[in-house]
């Protein structure tokens, strides 16, 4: 993986009787009059590049989607993904390069390469914070909405209480995680109102099948959803009885 990043980031060939070479690419002349997209807000040091030439305010909803959906997008654009007559891999830029670059090529086995490169190792953060914002950061517990960080334990509220290492580890349940983001309330009965509680956890598949079928052979259980009268059903695929 080290190769193939460090050969990705290098526009190199990471494999095939090319490697260790520039990918080929296509180019025209550069604008020299053209201004950088973002003027003075664009700082680039040591091969990384950092601009806040992108500001939304408050109100500037549509705005604020525009740069949710720039940020949320894919790596590779299938649209301007294309091959080429001898059988390699045509990517065209969305914008020119600054030196003119507007396509580049790839060999099939190279651009899977590059893919793969693209999957994020197991268990990393895929956000990493700095600053005041970084976990170690002793002002972190001062400005974040849930007051979690080293500094937590100086605050007045918290004085006094002791967490256990996985409420340390785990900021928030899986429910409450899908409450926050999708709006939906795993922890409430559509029917009823009343509050759902995990009563058992059902692994095996022989027995969740029985259950199951015995459910659906009673017209108790249909769609995955609780009953009306909000009895016990298995979910068919965590297989927890809720």
């Amino acid at each position: 993986m080290n190769h193939l990043l460090g050969s990705s980031v290098t526009y190199r060939i990471a494999v095939g009787p090319q490697q260790g070479r520039k990918v080929f690419t296509l180019q025209t002349l550069p604008d020299l009059g053209q201004d950088k997209p973002f003027g003075s807000a664009v700082s680039e040091a040591s091969g990384f590049s950092l601009h806040a030439g992108v500001a939304t305010r408050a109100h500037e909803r549509e705005k604020l989607e525009r740069l949710c959906r720039y940020i949320a997008r894919p790596a590779v654009s299938t649209e301007r993904l294309s091959l080429t007559r001898n059988g390699r891999l045509r990517y065209e830029l969305k914008t020119p390069w600054r030196n003119g670059t507007t396509h580049v090529i790839f060999e099939p086995l190279d651009f899977i390469s590059r893919l793969v490169s693209l999957v994020p190792k197991p268990r990393v953060n895929l956000t990493r914070f700095h600053g005041v914002f970084a976990p170690n950061s002793k002002h972190r517990a001062l400005i974040t909405p849930a007051k979690r960080g080293r500094g937590r334990e100086t605050s007045p509220d918290k004085q006094g209480e002791e967490k256990t290492p996985f409420e340390h580890r785990v900021a928030m349940t899986w429910a409450q995680r899908l409450k926050r983001v999708f709006a939906i309330d795993v922890e409430t009965c559509s029917e009823c109102g009343g509050d759902v509680k995990i009563i058992a956890s059902i692994e095996d598949p022989v027995v969740i099948k029985t259950i199951l079928a015995h459910l659906d052979k009673k017209g108790a259980f249909s769609g995955n959803r609780l009953l009306p009268d909000c009895r016990a059903s298995p979910d068919p695929l965590t297989g927890l009885l809720v």
